[in-house]
């Protein structure tokens, strides 16, 4: 990398500038929290959210991050004594702050067993969790702990050495169980229910390998684990973002994340062994999972299903940023026809929240240039996010004799882009996503001759829920959809479908 003129960000360069936290030497003896997933997301959320709370009321809620394999993140961390910028990109100007949070890191592919340490380690009183759908380990089949995926069944045939996200909990858990220290699990995930999902699997693992009943009274009595629902974009790192935050701050960062000015956390308070001052960093913390399940739904179905339409319709029409993509005017509109007329009619909203006053900041975060956020990363790992955000909506509609004909564009649109039909070009945007059940979706469709034919193959093998797999009307509407999309493109196919909505619906 060139010599910059920019002082690198450490501690001895970073007194002089806007800090998030409270400032203290990077002493793990004051880290209360662990976390799993050292990404940007966390940086640039969760982290951010504790620095503001740390900020407001001291207390000893550093964190001690662990990349999940690569060392990209945590190196330069380390260089710069857990420092790090975020940098807020707003219609309304931009502006970087230095985040103070991080009191040490690590990689848990290379040190599982320090892992292990800190969860047992009496100091630690938190752990929350940036791993992303599939560090769940819920098999799509089931709904239960994926017994059938390797990792889980080479940790389950050697729980003392398990390495998964699921069975380094499990071990951790065992040894904290020694001394009885209360402790939190805490997911930031876009996973259903997620606090419930991670004890669940947790149980599971644990009983499957032979756990003492000491350990799973442990768990059960002294392990709570909250739901909590998480909402930021937060797009790839580039190069620019270091020469954005140069000219803002005068330093060189290694390790800076972008983001919008819009944040959002919502946290069932259920903390036995303590936490830090989050609901004056910004957290909304009801009492109980049932109003944070209210706003998981919204953020489900207002947000991140109709974020994913608007992903694969833009990536097979060849946009490549999300606002590209929403600056469309025939994706647009099936987008807010998807939130009116499908997906906001099933959901129970939380009290006092201003639907329309969401909406509008909405199409203020999908139309924000400044970020960039690309439609090939929305569009990736439709397989372990689209069961979250479809089945529970369509099959709404379709049991009250409806079809939700955009919600059906979504599955047709994200078949076109990941395992398209034979003979089908979706375009380089579209090629460029990834998932990890890929292979196994191209095998689904091995005998498939017609797109029709191809949708009913994808459907019938699960990949969405096995109560949508049984529901022909829906599997007809995608298959027709996808015939569309590869005979006349997406925007007809976009036309049809808010057509067949707006039909259904009045």
């Amino acid at each position: 990398m060139p010599s910059s003129p920019h002082p690198d960000l450490a501690r001895g360069t970073a007194g002089s500038l806007p800090r998030l936290g409270a400032p203290a030497p990077a002493d793990p003896a004051r880290a209360g929290i662990i976390h799993l997933g050292l990404g940007a997301f966390h940086r640039a959320h969760t982290a951010v959210h504790t620095a503001r709370a740390l900020a407001a009321e001291e207390g000893d809620w550093g964190i001690i991050g662990f990349a999940h394999r690569s060392r990209a993140v945590v190196d330069p961390l380390a260089a710069q004594d857990g420092l790090y910028s975020v940098l807020e990109l707003s219609d309304e100007g931009s502006r970087a702050d230095v985040v103070d949070v991080h009191r040490g890191m690590g990689v848990m592919a290379e040190e599982p067993e320090r892992v292990v340490r800190e969860i047992a380690d009496p100091r630690r009183r938190i752990l929350t969790l940036t791993v992303s759908e599939g560090g769940y380990a819920v098999s799509p089949r089931t709904g239960r702990l994926d017994v059938d995926s390797a990792a889980i069944r080479g940790d389950l045939d050697h729980p003392a050495a398990a390495r998964s996200v699921i069975g380094l909990l499990a071990r951790g858990l065992t040894e904290r169980s020694r001394d009885g220290e209360p402790f939190t699990v805490l997911p930031c995930d876009n996973v259903s229910a997620a606090g419930r999902t991670a004890r669940a699997m947790v149980t599971e693992f644990l009983e499957l390998s032979g756990a003492e009943d000491d350990v799973l009274s442990y768990l059960r009595e002294q392990v709570s684990f909250p739901d909590a629902m998480v909402d930021r974009i937060v797009p790839a790192t580039t190069p620019a973002t270091s020469a954005q935050v140069a000219e803002l701050l005068g330093v060189t960062d290694r390790a800076p994340v972008r983001t919008e000015r819009f944040s959002m956390w919502v946290i069932e308070d259920d903390f036995p062994a303590g936490r830090p001052a989050w609901d004056r960093g910004g957290a909304i913390m009801p009492a109980d999972a049932a109003e944070v399940e209210k706003y998981e739904q919204v953020k489900l179905r207002i947000l991140n299903g109709p974020h994913s339409l608007i992903a694969y319709l833009g990536a097979l029409d060849g946009a490549v940023t999300i606002p590209e993509s929403f600056s469309r005017d025939w994706i647009a509109e099936a987008t807010l026809t998807l939130i009116r007329q499908e997906n906001l009619p099933t959901i129970d909203l939380p009290e006092g929240f201003d639907v329309e006053g969401y909406l509008e900041d909405l199409t203020h975060r999908w139309r924000n240039h400044d970020l960039g956020h690309r439609t090939r990363q929305v569009g990736s790992d439709g397989s372990m996010r689209l069961p979250q955000r479809i089945p529970a909506p369509a099959l709404h509609h379709l049991d009250r004799g409806r079809m939700p004909a955009l919600l059906a564009l979504t599955v047709a649109a994200w078949f076109a882009c990941v395992v398209p039909p034979r003979g089908f070009e979706p375009g380089e945007q579209a090629r460029a996503m990834t998932d990890p059940a890929q292979e196994q979706l191209v095998r689904a469709t091995s005998g498939a001759t017609t797109p029709a034919e191809h949708a009913r193959a994808l459907l019938e093998s699960g990949c969405l829920s096995a109560p949508l797999a049984e529901r022909a009307e829906f599997i007809e509407a995608v298959g027709q959809l996808l015939t569309t999309i590869v005979r006349s493109g997406p925007r007809a196919a976009a036309a049809d479908a808010v057509a067949a909505s707006l039909k259904e619906n009045h």
